[in-house]
């Protein structure tokens, strides 16, 4: 790589923390940022789950000295956050984190005229990691993240959004869609707040990429009728992800705050209003 590409899009000896990070997009992100030569942490609520995914990062990443390390936690609310961001401590090199990575989530859904009694269960389940979880965790990362100067690279605060926080889909997630519209909101909110301590917010919103959670829209579609839905022709994989959170980690991407940025394949920016029935074949 060339030194003035190096210097704009590079994030080596950068301090990365995810969160959700074992599995789906939070371990693809994490191969990313190891293989790109970041310090990278990754959380979530399995310690067996944490082992798994360093050791198979660690055997096959490009980089010949990893710095991939993990801490067990639960960030579903205030008190898990709290604790994450005292845990990371051992792991900021002077207590600075440039990339705070909001990734961890989780969904729910069942159609409107269902009686399970697991409604409130659902919607605070999912509304307490993936909305709330976001807030508390950034502000209890924050000390670590404020630069005194604007002269320095600013620290990034990324969080993992949803096209469909955008256009409802079409499957019973009621909660999960609303939880990703208050991320993207969010995210333009703390944008403001931040801009002066030198940090920049943005959100990145995936289409349909395979993982776990993914796997749960099988009731309602195929990956394969998922695919020929979207204008590109097929779902998103780890290059994809990785590719916006490197910019958006990167010097390329310092005066960059606010945005959402879509990585779905046209999914949202490439939709078209059917004006005849034909088009709805």
């Amino acid at each position: 790589m060339s030194s003035s590409i190096n210097r704009l899009f590079g994030v080596a000896k950068k301090t990365v923390l995810i969160t959700g990070g074992s599995r789906g997009i939070g371990k693809m992100l994490a191969t990313g940022y190891v293989n790109a030569g970041a310090r990278v942490i990754i959380s979530s609520r399995s310690e067996d789950a944490l082992l798994e995914t360093v050791e198979s990062i660690k055997s096959t990443t490009e980089n010949l000295n990893p710095e991939l390390f993990h801490i067990a936690s639960n960030v579903a609310s205030r008190e898990g956050c709290e604790q994450l961001a005292e845990d990371v401590k051992e792991f900021l090199p002077d207590n600075r984190l440039d990339v705070l990575l909001n990734n961890a989530g989780n969904a729910w859904g069942e159609p409107l005229d269902r009686t399970s009694g697991k409604m409130n269960w659902g919607w605070d389940r999912v509304l307490d990691l993936n909305l709330k979880g976001v807030f508390y965790l950034t502000r209890a990362c924050l000390p670590y993240m404020k630069r005194e100067s604007l002269a320095e690279d600013p620290s990034r605060i990324i969080n993992i959004g949803s096209v469909v926080g955008m256009i409802p889909q079409s499957a019973p997630t009621h909660a999960y869609d609303v939880s990703k519209a208050g991320v993207h909101h969010l995210t333009k909110k703390l944008s403001h707040d931040l801009a002066p301590h030198n940090i920049t917010v943005n959100a990145l919103a995936p289409g349909f990429v395979p993982s776990k959670m993914s796997e749960g829209l099988s009731a309602y579609a195929s990956f394969e009728e998922i695919a020929k839905n979207t204008p590109m022709g097929r779902l998103g994989d780890e290059d994809d992800m990785v590719g916006c959170a490197i910019y958006l980690s990167s010097r390329a991407s310092s005066w960059v705050t606010g945005v959402v940025v879509n990585v779905d394949g046209g999914a949202v920016g490439g939709m078209q209003i059917p004006l005849a029935s034909d088009d709805l074949e």
